[in-house]
């Protein structure tokens, strides 16, 4: 009889720590990414709302994946440009992809209401090209809701994405500004 008890026991502390430790990874569907680049002769403002993301609250791993043929663009022939093998190339890269960890998490409770500035590190990969980025974040966490929001800034060459000639030189900015919210 004891040792049906023990077992007993045992099978429920390991459901009960299961169960916790999924609990503690929480997946975005309602995610948003747009950016903006400005230049003289025109601004131009994308946005994607197909972007899935997952945060693990108990070690601070993000992962964003970005379909890039879902961003949006008020006229089509931007679109047209966007994916194109000129520019993204978004049939040979469909995806780009962050990979990274809150690295301030201690700093970040997710259990209390409240703002929190949060610094994300990680690996972020656009056209098939992988670099180390460093950004700040908020997290904002609501009753069982936690929202994620960001804006930080790209450098169109260091993804491979170079005009030297053209419209294309003129009308796209350098660096473009990113703007991400995901709400958990």
């Amino acid at each position: 009889m004891r040792n049906s008890i023990v077992k007993i026991v045992s099978v429920l502390v390991l459901l009960v720590a299961t169960t916790t430790s999924f609990a503690q990874k929480v997946v975005s569907q309602k995610t948003s990414i747009s950016f903006f680049s400005h230049t003289p002769i025109e601004d131009i403002k994308s946005s994607n709302f197909k972007s899935v993301s997952t945060l693990d609250t108990s070690t601070g791993d993000v992962v964003f994946s970005v379909p890039m043929q879902s961003f949006e663009f008020e006229k089509e022939l931007m679109q047209k440009h966007f994916n194109s093998s000129d520019f993204l190339d978004t049939k040979k890269e469909p995806k780009s992809k962050l990979v990274g960890k809150i690295t301030n998490l201690s700093q970040v409770n997710f259990k209390k209401d409240g703002t929190y500035n949060a610094e994300v590190s990680g690996e972020l990969t656009i056209k098939g090209t992988t670099k180390t980025i460093s950004e700040k974040a908020t997290i904002i966490v609501k009753g069982s809701t936690i929202i994620l929001k960001s804006k930080f800034y790209i450098v169109l060459a260091d993804y491979g994405i170079a005009f030297k000639k053209g419209k294309p030189s003129t009308n796209i900015a350098k660096i473009i500004e990113v703007t991400v919210e995901a709400e958990y």
